[in-house]
């Protein structure tokens, strides 16, 4: 089955929409056909240059000297650049790998002034070279006669390296400042008109390492499989920024976020375009005497796979720094550094200083340079290494408060500051958590986009969402009372259908523009509701959209849940009225929204969490029809060679239920290949915001404030996804990069959480902007990732020793003992002796166990108030544990009665 990559629905209508409104799209005209009809000015009438190296398949353009290929020269993997568009992309203002942006002026002027190759293309001149030189040109007649530099580009071979490297030399007579010098990065990822068999088996997606001279760019393939391609500094180049290339005239949207460059110097952007923004690295200039030369450059490696990135690294002789459990640092947390280089450390710099203390361990394995870390202040924070040789490298963390503190705000800004009480509310929102403008401190009552003030759809049930899956993690009686309410008056026969046809139905939005029939003065003028989003009542009445459903269902399980395994805290309804709702939004979202549930579902493990309950209440009738429904879903993914379709043309949300599924039914090949995709946009960096960020870009359009396609880090893509990386790991638990993986995901799922407790969409990531998005929007499916997915992760690594995630360790003789620190304390997870020890109620205050032996003692916290009992429930791979003592057993787990003081469980082996 080939299932094109793009699925028509409104929300490519948006799309269209901006490139409008930017001027790239004329009426009867695509953009990429007014790009077709510009005429071709890169010079391929005059052929290409063909140069192999020991790693790679090198083309150019022989008139440009840029990039018309770039393929691994060991065997038939497709081109890493969009050669395959290149006589479509062969236009002024396109930029091609090879290509130079700079800002210059003379010493002591005021304006900067622009120069690139790509602006206005005309045949460069080449010149002969030496050993080693693939091919060389002088760039003068590109970049124009009034450069006061002279400018070289070589493309060459050094020690069987490919390098792009550019010379420039001062021929004026005058100092000259380099304010900004851009290479821009060009690779394949433009999706548009792409399958998803033949976007996952060309297109690439790169992430980038801003970390000065130890940076790096990972150009990956969509499929996670074959070689990755690693671009490198070049001597001491500096990656010091990554801009947007916004004058390239490539549609961008949906299916295409954009081309970046690296930048060296970046000190002329600062003075302007990102006057104001902290950067993630200082900006710099360089000033060139006259007769002064200096090179830059980049050269070009192979890594054989997404997992070996840094063992290549490290035979390239670049620095590799592992940060445990990553680079969101909560205050409560000891977090730990591993650098990896051939030189010694001369100095270290902290910025804001003391944010972060630095305390050297005994050398780690092989190398290994080891460190404790520890958030002292809240917010960014740099690292910056500086090594005996004149390297550089920037390591870029975020300290937040300690993680329980961190969901209790959340918690409480959402019942508090998003809480809308409006009985006289004509569109019967109240009363609810409604989305937030963080801005202006201020309700979101009305929007263009009719889901956003609609509490539906996931920019608009982001609110609510949130706050429910908080009361998961750590209920509060206030809190849990009005979202019962919210639950039991406007969710049940509002949001959702609870009579007639429709009945289990979701709604599109409560929020709709309809002026004709609603009172005078409902609407603000200053809202432009000439959009196609302002959907008219009928619309936002529509059952139609799958993506809905999950939202609701999953409030359904947590006041389940609460009801079952607490005392007191839920009172409007019974546990198995609640279950049953759960159970029936599930079914309905198969019987009422059929044609995007064939995907999968942003929050999908929802259904195979309320699957194991029904299976533990006995409700086996019911259980069985729900997993009938979804092995019919699950079915259609095994038969489709790469099954992430949606409504979107490539999606990075239907994963999650995909592989949780495919593992559920035993379809091991499918959920590899799932995985493998996971691992392709979801990177491991020295970067908190790029560490297990998931790729998402076009998300500001639906459920943001800014709105503008762009790389969004930390949006709800890093804690869905971190969901099946993470139970990856549970199976195989030697694997380390999982772990690292899921967890950057996991974190930074509540990274971006402010410090009075709002949820924004996501952080921005243009260097114009580097902050949290004003809007709630979809922030609450980010959340669900970290309610039902956060736990303590405890591993053995032969180089790195023991190591915590969510929590602190401490070895003493031969036992292990840890102190979880995440905000439930209800999951941890021993990698050495494959046991997942969960808590439906109750918190872990302490794990002990001897690794020789096998010896467990996990020990409880104390009674809460509506938490007289804590259910534990223990699995394990080959080794079975259970609890030494006799304890009653309920619905899979052992019943344990809580007292005034913490309880100790001695686990043994079966």
């Amino acid at each position: 089955m080939q299932r094109k990559a793009f699925v028509y629905s409104n929300r490519n209508l948006l799309w269209v929409l901006i490139l409008l409104i930017s001027g790239l799209r004329s009426f009867g005209q695509s953009p990429w056909e007014r790009i077709k009809q510009m005429p071709s000015t890169l010079g391929l009438e005059s052929g290409l240059i063909e140069a192999n190296t020991p790693s790679f398949r090198l083309k150019l353009v022989r008139a440009s000297q840029t990039v018309a290929s770039l393929q691994p020269a060991a065997n038939n993997e497709p081109d890493f650049t969009p050669g395959e568009r290149l006589e479509q992309r062969s236009k002024d203002g396109l930029y091609h790998l090879g290509d130079l942006n700079l800002r210059l002026r003379f010493e002591g002027e005021k304006d900067w002034k622009s120069f690139s190759t790509a602006e206005k293309r005309v045949p460069v001149r080449s010149i002969s070279g030496g050993a080693g030189i693939l091919a060389a040109c002088d760039l003068a007649p590109t970049l124009g006669a009034d450069i006061p530099l002279a400018v070289k580009r070589y493309w060459e071979t050094q020690q069987r390296r490919l390098v792009l490297r550019f010379e420039l030399k001062n021929n004026s007579n005058k100092p000259v400042e380099i304010g900004s010098l851009g290479i821009p990065m060009i690779f394949n990822n433009i999706l548009e008109g792409k399958s998803l068999e033949e976007a996952h088996a060309s297109n690439v997606f790169f992430d980038p390492y801003i970390g000065l001279n130890a940076g790096y760019l990972q150009v990956v393939r969509l499929s996670g499989k074959g070689k990755v391609l690693l671009v490198l500094p070049y001597k001491n180049t500096a990656f010091e920024a990554y801009n947007p290339l916004l004058k390239d005239p490539t549609p961008r949207g949906i299916a295409f976020e954009g081309f970046h460059e690296w930048m060296v110097h970046s000190k002329a952007f600062a003075e302007n375009e990102w006057k104001g923004v902290s950067q993630w690295n200082t900006p710099t200039s360089r000033v060139l005497k006259p007769g002064e030369t200096v090179d830059y450059g980049v050269q070009f490696a192979l890594a054989d796979s997404v997992k070996s990135i840094e063992n290549e690294l490290n035979t390239q002789g670049r620095p590799v720094a592992v940060g445990i459990p990553g680079y969101v640092v909560p205050e409560d947390i000891e977090a730990k550094l591993f650098i990896n280089y051939r030189s010694k450390i001369r100095s270290v710099a902290i910025e804001p200083e003391g944010a972060l203390s630095l305390k050297e361990l005994p050398r780690a394995g092989k190398g290994w340079k080891s460190f404790i870390v520890r958030g002292k202040m809240r917010g960014r924070a740099r690292l910056t290494l500086i090594y005996e040789d004149g390297l550089k490298q920037s390591i870029h963390y975020k300290v937040i408060k300690p993680e329980e503190q961190v969901v209790a705000d959340f918690g409480r800004f959402s019942t508090h500051e998003q809480w809308f009480e409006d009985p006289g509310d004509p569109f019967r929102r109240s009363p609810s958590v409604i989305s937030y403008d963080y801005e202006k401190k201020a309700q979101v009552r009305e929007d263009s986009r009719a889901w956003i003030a609609g509490l539906s759809d996931e920019g608009g049930a982001g609110g609510w969402l949130g706050a429910i899956m908080k009361e998961l993690v750590a209920p509060e009686k206030n809190e849990v009372d009005k979202l019962e309410s919210f639950a039991n008056n406007t969710l049940w026969g509002g949001i959702q259908y609870n009579e007639g046809e429709n009945k289990y139905g979701v709604r599109k939005s409560m929020f709709y523009y309809e002026p004709d029939k609603m009172p005078p003065g409902t609407y603000n003028k200053d809202v432009n509701y000439k959009t196609w989003s302002a959907w008219n009542q009928k619309e936002a009445e529509s059952v139609g959209r799958s993506y809905n459903y999950p939202h609701v269902a999953a409030a359904w399980w947590v006041l389940y849940r609460l009801a079952r395994n607490y005392k007191g805290l839920v009172t409007k309804q019974s546990w198995n009225w609640y279950l049953e709702n759960a159970l029936q939004t599930s079914l309905g979202m198969v019987k009422l929204a059929p044609h995007y549930a064939q995907y999968g579902q942003m929050e999908g493990t929802i259904f195979l969490l309320i699957l194991a309950d029904l299976k533990a209440e006995g409700f086996i009738d019911k259980a069985a029809e729900l997993e009938a429904a979804m092995k019919k879903r699950a079915d259609l993914w095994k038969s489709l060679e790469y099954p992430f379709g949606s409504e979107m043309p490539w999606d990075s949300t239907g994963q999650e239920e995909v592989y949780m599924w495919s593992d559920y039914f035993g379809y091991t090949q499918k959920a590899e290949v799932t995985l493998n995709a996971v691992l392709a946009y979801m990177p491991t960096v020295p970067h908190w915001g790029y560490n297990g960020s998931a790729r998402r870009y076009w998300d500001f359009l639906y459920g943001g404030k800014l709105q503008r396609v762009e790389r969004q880090l930390h949006h709800y893509g890093s804690g869905l996804n971190a969901i099946p990386v993470l139970a990856a790991f549970r199976k195989t638990p030697d694997d380390l990069y999982l772990l690292r993986v899921g967890q950057g995901g996991l974190l930074g799922a509540i990274s971006n959480i402010t410090e009075d407790g709002f949820g924004p969409a996501a952080f921005h990531s243009y260097p114009s902007t580097l902050s949290i998005d004003g809007l709630s929007g979809d922030y609450g499916s980010n959340f669900f990732g970290y309610a039902v997915n956060s736990g303590t992760y405890i591993t053995y690594h032969k180089e790195f020793g023991w190591l915590s995630f969510g929590g602190n360790l401490k070895k003493e003789r031969t036992w292990v003992h840890v102190i979880p620190k995440t905000a439930s304390r209800s999951r941890v997870f021993i990698a050495p002796l494959g046991v997942w020890l969960t808590l439906d109620a109750g918190r872990f205050q302490s794990v002990s166990f001897e690794p020789e032996t096998g010896k467990l003692k996990v020990e409880l916290e104390a009674a809460g108030n509506n938490t007289p009992f804590a259910y534990l429930r223990i699995e394990s791979g080959k080794k079975k544990y259970q609890p030494a003592g006799a304890l009653p057993t309920e619905r899979g787990t052992y019943k344990v009665m809580l007292g005034e003081s913490a309880v100790t469980i001695d686990c043994i082996l079966r």
